[in-house]
């Protein structure tokens, strides 16, 4: 039995407010941001001002590695809006070297390659909307 293939994604745009206008713009330039707290050096995902850890105001962006490990994942067969028929697809959260887990598809990958601890790189799907998704696939693949 072969297993297929995932498809080519779509990239919608995604919700953009003052909060996040700063990550969604350094998508455009291929650059993953995330948040530390300065007082509790909690590292902030999804984007916000305020630390969901210590309530602190004091926070900063910092360029992120984009490199992680799946932490968790599971092949979804069925979809909706726009990822109506489009199954398989791959939903997972990527723990980032930095510490936060994200949730994101995982592309690039053959379904039976994937694993949890699956080293994963960032790559970005311009939505052309004035941003693009963070989406992850192998170390070493090509998207």
């Amino acid at each position: 039995m072969t297993t297929p293939a995932q498809p080519e994604l779509p990239a919608p745009a995604p919700p953009v407010n003052p909060e996040t206008r700063e990550f969604w713009a350094a998508t455009q330039d291929g650059r993953l941001l995330l948040r530390r707290c300065l007082d509790c050096a909690a590292v902030i995902w999804y984007p916000r001002t305020i630390c969901p850890e210590c309530s602190s105001p004091h926070t900063e962006w910092f360029a992120a590695a984009g490199r992680g490990r799946v932490y968790s994942y599971t092949v979804n067969h069925r979809g909706e809006g726009v990822y109506r028929g489009l199954a398989p697809f791959v939903l997972a959260y990527v723990e980032l070297d930095e510490g936060p887990r994200m949730i994101t598809n995982i592309v690039g990958a053959e379904l039976t390659e994937l694993a949890v601890g699956l080293p994963v790189e960032v790559v970005f799907h311009d939505t052309g909307d004035g941003a693009a998704l963070p989406r992850f696939q192998p170390v070493g693949s090509t998207d």
